[in-house]
């Protein structure tokens, strides 16, 4: 069957999706998504921070901020597009009941992977403004940091559609949030710059989107853009198509084949 393009239809499932999340939104902003990327700035960057010194010129905290920012967004985004539409799309059977109404499946994915998206770039936006509070923004430049969380989010909530799409069951989540995603949280530079790696490890965190995001809003929150650190986020952009591509295949052949 030919693939069908979105419709604007898709916002119906945004909007959905928007009115369960006013119920629990508490929850939900003091969750791993914002609450742990917040602790680690507090406890990593204000108190290790301490006994590092300097790293590339910045205050520890400095340097740790921008990874902050960027990881918040993209496990909002993890998260919600794979336990939250694991649960949509199996155990309360929301899919099935939306494209009996004249939205195709192709829109309620969209409008999923848009509110995935979305919630991670609230999120985003939201530590952005933590860090802000602290001083640790600057830059005016820190203003365009927010274009970069939703080009993120929106990669993380197509990717995880992907994984929820293929899932049995939660547990299939395990892999995907501890052999992809919180790898990346580790060694794309949020902690420590990629130098510090061997050769290897420095080649294969070239191929990951975090390392890209974490650099140019780095660069963008100290005032130092460049087209070396904003050209790659490029990149991005392919794998954000071929997922969602995948993603509405992948839910197209569990739903309905």
């Amino acid at each position: 069957m030919p693939h069908r393009w979105p419709t604007r239809r898709a916002v119906r499932v945004w909007e959905r999706n928007l009115t369960v999340f006013r119920k629990y939104s508490l929850p939900s902003l003091i969750g791993p998504s914002i609450g742990e990327p917040l602790l680690y700035l507090l406890g990593l960057g204000f108190g290790l921070g301490t006994l590092v010194g300097t790293v590339g010129g910045l205050r520890y905290v400095e340097f740790v901020a921008p990874g902050m920012v960027m990881s918040s967004a993209m496990f909002a985004a993890a998260y919600e597009c794979t336990y939250g539409a694991y649960v949509r799309m199996i155990h309360q059977r929301t899919y099935e009941a939306i494209i009996t109404t004249p939205l195709s499946l192709e829109d309620v994915v969209a409008g999923d992977i848009l509110w995935g998206a979305s919630k991670g770039a609230f999120n985003g936006t939201v530590m952005l403004l933590v860090v802000g509070l602290f001083g640790l923004a600057p830059s005016p430049w820190s203003l365009a940091v927010p274009v970069i969380i939703a080009l993120l989010a929106l990669l993380f909530a197509c990717l995880s559609l992907v994984v929820a799409a293929l899932a049995k069951s939660f547990e299939f989540f395990n892999y995907y949030l501890t052999l992809v995603v919180t790898p990346m949280f580790l060694f794309c530079g949020v902690f420590f710059p990629l130098e510090s790696l061997p050769r290897w490890a420095q080649d294969l965190a070239r191929f990951l989107p975090l390392t890209y995001a974490v650099e140019a809003t780095r660069a963008l929150m100290r005032g130092r853009p460049s087209a070396q650190a904003l050209l790659p986020l490029l990149w991005l952009v392919p794998p954000t198509i071929a997922a969602f591509l995948l993603a509405a295949r992948l839910v197209r052949r569990r739903l309905i084949h």
